[in-house]
Parts: structure tokens; C-alpha cells; sequence
């Protein structure tokens, strides 16, 4: 695990107080099973490009209050996001639902997590 900055570290515990995470095994039995969620992967591109969940879709954590609402405009449809380590997934989860989102989660452990339960990935 990184060493983070306090202050970042303060902030993501403050967003986890608000926004619900799920771990990585349920977000896969709802891929599986096929309910209706918006996996969203808010990591960097060159992450993205790199390797991905299969069912995600990537919006990036610099302009997903900017872009989500032509995406996702339900505002009540079910939408998890991650990233590497679930720390910046649960920032822009904070931020969707100050956007009025009601249904965002955090994916627990971020796509590190899913890779080190050999998940597949694209």
C-alpha cells in the first residue's frame, strides 16, 4: 500500500462516512448475475488502457461531475465506481451524490483487489 498524504487520507475517510462500499465479490456476482449497474472505472486513461474490468465503463476522476449526467441521467440507477485502490473511487462517489445520485457505492479495494482475486480483466 501507498503512503498517503494525511490530509488525502482525511478526506477519503470523510467521503467513506457518507458513501457505502461494496467489496469486490459482490460488484462480480452483480456483473455475473447481470443486474442493472453502472461499473464505473474513474481511474487515470494510461490505467484504463492498461487493464480493466470488463463491464466498466471509464470516466475519469477529473471530469466525471463534468460528464456524468449525459452518461448516467437517472440519477437513481445503480453505479459503483473504482479505481486502483478504492480511495479515489469513494472521493468522486462523494462527489455524485452531492450531484443528487442516490444509488453510488465504492468499490472496497479497487481494481488492486479484483486483480489479486484473479478476477478477469481486459
Amino acid at each position: 500500500m501507498k503512503n498517503h498524504a494525511k490530509g488525502f487520507l482525511d478526506l477519503v475517510s470523510d467521503a467513506l462516512n457518507k458513501v457505502p462500499e461494496v467489496d469486490v465479490f459482490e460488484v462480480k456476482s452483480k456483473i455475473e448475475t447481470g443486474q442493472d449497474i453502472y461499473l464505473i472505472d474513474v481511474r487515470e486513461d494510461h490505467e484504463w488502457i492498461e487493464s480493466k474490468i470488463p463491464a466498466s465503463i471509464h470516466i475519469g476522476k477529473g471530469v466525471i461531475e463534468r460528464d456524468i449526467e449525459s452518461i448516467i441521467p437517472q440519477k437513481e440507477k445503480e453505479i459503483i465506481l473504482y479505481c486502483q485502490g478504492g480511495y479515489r473511487s469513494a472521493l468522486a462517489a462523494e462527489s455524485l451524490k452531492k450531484m443528487g445520485y442516490s444509488n453510488v457505492y465504492s468499490m472496497q479495494g479497487g481494481f488492486g483487489y479484483w486483480v489479486s482475486n484473479n478476477f478477469e480483466t481486459l
